[in-house]
């Protein structure tokens, strides 16, 4: 258990405190910001999300850098990515900030190349995450980040950014998807 994979335990961990945050009605008053109000409980999950998301890539930084690489930690890493995406994006939509159908399609995504991941780790393969790829994970953690902050400051000048970036996000995870399932077609070719 090397500091990467400490790392990537921890973001893992915070998952149920973000949970109990956002859907527990805990009754710890409410901050007002810009003209947008904002439950204090609320605001506490969303940067608890905010720094397990910092951690991914800080752990990716020290496994690199330090040599760490595991496959425990290939294990772990992507796992904790979904689990923590995944649960803000279900916690968004229990909110009414996120539409169900989007949620379920990108869930959908992660899911398939989950399974994708799977297949070829069975014939001795591993699909890195591409740039595509990056860029979707990244553009799903500002997406959850502004909508669990309900887009504040931009709700200030009735710019609906955390909208825009659930679509942007949406967009991505359709599109990395595809690319992974295209490029490594030839796993279902090849299967009996």
């Amino acid at each position: 258990m090397n500091l990467p994979n400490k790392i990537t335990v921890a973001r893992i961990l915070l998952i149920p405190v973000f949970l109990l945050l956002m859907l527990v009605p805990f009754e710890w008053g409410s901050w007002h910001i810009l003209g947008s109000e904002i439950k204090t409980a609320h605001a506490a999950g969303a940067f608890i999300f905010i720094i397990a998301s910092i951690t991914d890539w800080i752990d990716g930084y020290y496994a690199r850098k330090l040599k760490l690489v595991t496959n425990l930690g290939k294990f772990l890493d992507p796992l904790a990515d979904k689990l923590l995406v995944s649960a803000a994006f279900i916690v968004l939509v229990e909110m009414h900030l996120a539409p169900s159908w989007v949620v379920i399609a990108i869930i959908s995504r992660e899911f398939a190349v989950t399974g994708l991941r799977l297949i070829m780790a069975g014939s001795g393969e591993v699909v890195a995450a591409n740039m595509l790829g990056k860029i979707k994970t990244w553009t799903q953690i500002v997406a959850i980040s502004a909508l669990l902050l309900q887009n504040i400051p931009f709700s200030a000048i009735n710019f609906p950014f955390a909208d825009i970036m659930l679509y942007i996000s949406l967009i991505f995870t359709v599109w990395s998807g595809y690319e992974y399932f295209y490029i490594n077609r030839d796993v279902f070719k090849h299967s009996k």
